[in-house]
């Protein structure tokens, strides 16, 4: 790399960086606008990659400002750092969101899901009382069931609905059971299970019960964790490449300050 190029490098390696945290900060204030407190659980963590990223950058752009090779040294070993894990990530989202689709019912636009089709890391998380004790509490507050009667009118409207997993899962008793719909948000109970299914027993018509307490319901939250999974994965890779060539071309930089200062310190002795 020239000295034209490592001045380029210099001037403007770090403004990427800092528009680059930006974006990443942007990307999970957008995820935190489109998912309630309930499925939310990958926010934080973009949001604090998006500001390291800002810090390290930060140090990045004063190594640059002063042409100082230790402060590029820094700079490089974090960013070294964010790419191991950003793979490392991203390889595990592909790992655990492998598993795990929805089933199509006759009659019905909308999928249902079995929790037993999830990784057994879903499995493990969502099977934790504590954990489904706070999803729960979520879940009832955030109002997705209770919203289902108002937002289709008709039993004909609610079939031909196109349901959230979340909604699909813990709204409503799974169709195996048999239970007429008397409208979206209520079943007739009446009628005996026709299938030994312990999600059809759990089931109540309830705003606080309904399905919250089925395996259905789990299985929804971990599809929908799935697909928050594969945004935020399929987001790391862009990330990953892009921050590889800010990598390659900071150490151009680093390689230049540190012959820079070495020639400038050779001057210095020659004319001593």
């Amino acid at each position: 790399m020239g000295v034209g190029t490592s001045t380029f490098v210099i001037r403007w390696i770090n403004f990427l960086t800092m528009l680059l945290a930006v974006t990443v900060i942007i990307f999970g204030i957008w995820m935190s606008t489109h998912h309630d407190g309930c499925r939310s659980s990958l926010t934080l963590p973009v949001l604090g990659l998006g500001a390291f990223i800002f810090v390290v950058s930060i140090i990045g752009f004063f190594g640059a400002l002063k042409n100082s090779s230790i402060l590029l040294w820094i700079y490089l070993i974090m960013l070294c750092f964010i790419l191991v894990g950003i793979l490392v990530f991203t390889v595990l989202a592909f790992i655990v969101t492998n598993n795990g689709s929805g089933h199509s019912v006759s009659g019905l636009r909308y999928k249902e899901y079995q929790l037993q089709d999830y990784h057994s890391w879903f499995l493990k998380q969502l099977n934790n009382t504590q954990n489904w004790k706070r999803l729960k509490s979520c879940l009832v507050k955030s109002e997705d069931c209770n919203n289902l009667s108002k937002k289709y009118k008709t039993i004909k409207q609610y079939k031909l609905a196109k349901l959230s997993p979340i909604e699909a899962g813990c709204c409503r008793p799974p169709s195996e059971c048999g239970y007429p719909a008397v409208n979206a948000s209520y079943y007739d109970l009446s009628f005996h299970p026709v299938s030994s299914n312990n999600d059809c027993k759990l089931y109540k018509n309830s705003k606080a019960i309904k399905c919250y307490n089925c395996d259905s319901c789990k299985a929804g939250v971990a599809q929908y964790m799935k697909i928050e999974w594969r945004v935020v994965a399929i987001f790391n890779i862009i990330l990953f490449v892009v921050l590889s060539m800010i990598y390659f071309v900071g150490c151009c930089a680093r390689r230049n300050a540190a012959q820079s200062r070495s020639r400038s310190q050779s001057q210095s002795s020659s004319k001593v």
